[in-house]
């Protein structure tokens, strides 16, 4: 037995389905809910000294690092680094792993995109955050939190400011962490935090930086309560405002409800980071679902602002405009998917665009200015609309409303897209998303006046997934990568050499070509890519990395 041979034979089998496809180069207050009074949480301990910030300004691709959940502010996902490109990728090679291991929260997937900054990788699962050096992938700390409970369905990851990582805990804080040593220097409630635990809340969304504000959203288990986002001082904690994902009583959009009551226990959670555009100073993010689930017999109306798309002034906490991709939600569809933002043209004319594929199988092209739509069309198989109105808004069919017999409506509950990030390449002008063409049977179980929670559930069926690449100026699809089996549903990454980076159906890691959807590589990794890919540039290298299940992988030109 040769002596490659005997290596490969003691392998563990996580990195022997690594370096086989390497081996062959194949590869807020309740009633008054938009209050913006400034208040003290009494949850916050004062840091003790503080480092100068390294930079609190609006964080760069520029130099190289990965310095947000998607990069940029912008949402795009898209490095301008070109070290790795379409000639070379062939020759990418593992460069480390790091395994979340049982004593240190492990067996857990991790979800989160790992920041890098100086050098260094950060990232979560619950209640537990790393510091991995970004060359070797050696822990440099780890910071344990002892949860009090909550759901612990995972944790997209941190933010960094300065000299200071932030993250949020599934039982509802928010903790900021000295970037140098690991240590806690103070924490704050997001909300209220025991009697959000009690209505099934749960903190599990990577904060966004926007100037001195530290914008956290909030996730929960349908169980009747509303959305908010807040956003805190990024010394102490202290909370600046809160904005709940629904109007205030009286207000025109307020008629969207059936009554006040409905309206204030509407759901509309905030489960994915926004985006900004500095210069109109304006914050894009989605909300989730509405409340009861399913059962939409209790709640008429388009139900705002949940399903809906929304610009906030971050200074004031106030709405600026709104969107909904998806009024009167009856089948768990959100749309919290990454509001993308483009500087682009339509029909001849410059725009500020944001774009994003929603969860109901239809692609928006929105002006950010002031939200009107300029393109609606679907980008997968969708059943449940009568057309768009006026607006650009689909107009759902009252056919296609679950009931006590079943419904066959597409896409199904897991949706068209999901939470993971897409990308918009600004050289191949494509906006790449993980779809998936599904049906499932809706069936109400709760006929009650006033149901509550999950009034009704789903039964899935057929489903497809593909990756597909979008004209972002007409939503039409320019080229697809359908998938044999299984659900792809990881995030995507593009680069300035060309190539687009995803997660495939059965446990790959790939790299197209992002103008042609070629394969050009592919690694085994033992299971599917669970999180969003990023790239950096240390030492003149570019690495290229990606987590599948409790492994987190680097890769890197030999």
């Amino acid at each position: 037995m040769t002596g490659l041979a005997m290596k490969l034979r003691n392998m563990p089998l996580f990195l022997l389905a690594v370096y086989m496809p390497l081996l062959a180069q194949t590869s807020v207050n309740q009633n008054n809910p938009h209050d913006t009074t400034k208040r003290d949480p009494g949850a916050v301990r004062t840091a003790a000294t503080q480092k100068a910030p390294v930079d609190a300004g609006v964080p760069s691709l520029a130099a190289g690092d990965w310095p947000t959940y998607n990069g940029d502010l912008s949402g795009r996902r898209y490095s301008p680094l070109t070290k790795i490109n379409t000639t070379n990728v062939k020759q990418l090679e593992l460069a480390w792993t790091f395994r979340v291991n049982e004593t240190s929260g492990g067996g857990r997937r991790i979800s989160s995109t790992p920041l890098e900054v100086d050098g260094v990788l950060y990232f979560t699962v619950p209640s537990h955050v790393w510091a991995v050096d970004a060359r070797t992938g050696v822990k440099l700390w780890q910071f344990d939190w002892k949860s009090k409970g909550g759901e612990a369905i995972g944790n997209r990851g941190v933010a960094v400011r300065g000299n200071t990582v932030y993250f949020e805990t599934e039982d509802d804080y928010l903790v900021a962490i000295d970037r140098s040593t690991g240590q806690e220097k103070w924490h704050a409630e997001i909300g209220e935090a025991e009697a959000n635990r009690a209505k099934f809340n749960f903190g599990s969304v990577p904060p966004t930086i926007i100037k001195n504000h530290v914008m956290v959203g909030v996730s929960g288990d349908d169980f009747d309560v509303p959305g908010f986002i807040e956003a805190h001082d990024p010394e102490t904690g202290a909370l600046q405002w809160r904005w709940y994902t629904h109007p205030n009583p009286g207000e025109p959009e307020a008629k969207s409800w059936p009554n006040d009551e409905a309206m204030l226990h509407g759901g509309g959670m905030t489960w994915v980071p926004g985006t900004y555009d500095p210069e109109l100073n304006l914050y894009y993010f989605g909300t989730g679902n509405a409340q009861p689930v399913i059962n939409g017999e209790a709640r008429p109306g388009d139900n705002l602002y949940t399903g809906t798309i929304c610009a906030l002034n971050p200074d004031t906490g106030k709405l600026v405009w709104y969107f909904q991709p998806n009024p009167h939600d009856t089948h768990d569809w959100d749309a919290v998917q990454t509001p993308v933002l483009i500087d682009g043209v339509i029909n001849g004319q410059k725009r500020k665009l944001l774009a994003q594929a929603s969860r109901n199988g239809w692609f928006f092209v929105l002006d950010r200015t002031n939200g009107k739509a300029l393109v609606s069309t679907p980008f997968a198989h969708q059943s449940w609309t009568l057309g768009l109105n006026s607006k650009g808004q689909p107009i759902p069919n009252p056919e296609k409303m679950p009931k006590p017999n079943g419904s066959l409506v597409s896409p199904n509950q897991s949706g068209a897209a999901n939470w993971h990030p897409p990308s918009y390449d600004p050289q191949t002008g494509l906006f790449y998303v993980a779809a998936s063409d599904a049906y499932s049977v809706y069936y109400v179980f709760d006929n009650n006046k006033k149901p509550e929670g999950w009034a009704g559930n789903d039964r899935g069926g057929y489903s497809r997934f593909a990756l597909r690449a979008l004209d972002y100026k007409t939503g039409k699809l320019r080229w697809e990568h359908p998938w044999i089996a299984g659900s792809a549903r990881s995030g995507m990454l593009t680069t300035a050499g060309g190539l687009l980076f995803t997660g495939d159906t059965v446990s790959s890691f790939v790299a197209f070509n992002a103008a042609t959807g070629a394969i050009l590589w592919h690694a085994g990794l033992g299971n599917p890519v669970t999180n969003g890919p990023t790239t950096f540039v240390l030492d003149g290298q570019q690495y290229v990395t990606a987590a599948a299940g409790d492994t987190l992988y680097a890769f890197v030109l030999r």
